[in-house]
């Protein structure tokens, strides 16, 4: 059955409500710039696609315990500071159609914001007393700065490997989904397989979800992704679909995206240039080919789980991230 992104999130709308109470009583400090900028960043208006699917998952398995509560906060949190120290080393001006918050109150001040967030995330999951728990968060914390690490070593260079990417991917970005199906599984007592799994499932969505957030980068507008079009390119970063266009076998194509590399600027080539080459070498389809089988792998994976609106509301999530524009 095909389920609205809206009919998705209404399955736990409540629980939102309470994460969201949560999220702000974090941010509380008597210390100004961090409730400050707490609050920005939560006024933001982020989706919230990975607390509403650590819901989901617990909904699956159980109930939604004040634990699952707790946790879905801190996973959004992390995801909050994370976007916080990625604004910082891209020297972002704008996050979701507004000014960062490092344009806002600086690098040094909201460095310290985003490290006290990444704190604050962890004082919570220690209150819960579960050493899983803890671990699952640290290990994927450390996989998210590995992961941009791994990136900044490999700015502004278009000699680059497919595995090279995809590592990246996932340790950026799908370790944290992986952490909103398996850290319900933890609250509620489960097996480490049946962990594991679910692990495996929410790994898989964020492969698939940031593969699709590479080819809007290159093809959305700047209206609806709150940022400029093809503003990773012009960072020196490397995206699968670029990748392919480059490994189609046309030196000219590799130029022209070296120089954007080069430059960190639309200044010789222009962006259209860039899409016209992506499109022409299939980059485009190529990319979203990749995101459909990791979609697929989730979905065959979540065959294992009983039926009910809310594992039916997982499986709709591919199509979800496979159709999105922003």
């Amino acid at each position: 059955m095909r389920m609205t992104p809206q009919e998705i999130y209404q399955l736990v709308a409540a629980e939102l409500v309470r994460v969201e109470e949560e999220l702000r009583g974090y941010t509380r400090s008597e210390i100004t710039p961090i409730s400050e900028i707490g609050e920005y960043l939560l006024n933001a208006g982020g989706k919230r696609i990975r607390p509403a699917l650590l819901l989901l998952t617990a909904k699956m398995l159980g109930e939604v315990s004040p634990m699952a509560i707790r946790l879905a906060a801190v996973v959004e949190f992390i995801h909050n500071a994370t976007l916080v120290h990625d604004d910082i080393i891209d020297a972002a001006d704008t996050r979701r159609g507004r000014p960062s918050a490092n344009s806002q109150w600086g690098n040094s001040m909201t460095v310290l914001a985003g490290d006290w967030l990444y704190m604050q995330s962890f004082a919570v999951a220690l209150g819960e007393k579960n050493l899983d728990v803890l671990n699952t968060l640290i290990d994927i914390t450390q996989k998210m700065v590995e992961g941009e690490l791994l990136q900044l070593t490999l700015l502004g260079k278009a000699q680059i490997t497919e595995h090279q990417l995809l590592d990246i991917v996932e340790r950026k970005t799908a370790y944290l989904f992986s952490g909103c199906t398996k850290l319900p599984a933890i609250a509620a007592g489960m097996n480490h397989g049946s962990a594991e799994r679910l692990a495996e499932i929410g790994k898989s969505l964020g492969m698939a979800f940031q593969l699709i957030d590479d080819l809007l980068d290159l093809t959305s507008t700047q209206d609806v992704l709150g940022k400029p079009v093809a503003s990773d390119l012009k960072e020196g970063k490397m995206t699968l679909p670029v990748f392919f266009a480059l490994n189609s076998g046309v030196p000219e194509d590799a130029m022209k995206v070296q120089k954007v590399l080069d430059e960190r600027e639309f200044r010789s080539v222009d962006r259209a240039e860039i899409l016209k080459l992506v499109e022409r070498s299939d980059g485009l389809e190529r990319t979203r080919k990749l995101a459909e089988d990791y979609a697929l792998r989730a979905i065959r994976l979540l065959d294992d789980f009983p039926s009910s609106p809310f594992r039916d509301a997982i499986v709709a999530i591919p199509e979800f991230i496979l159709t999105r524009d922003t």
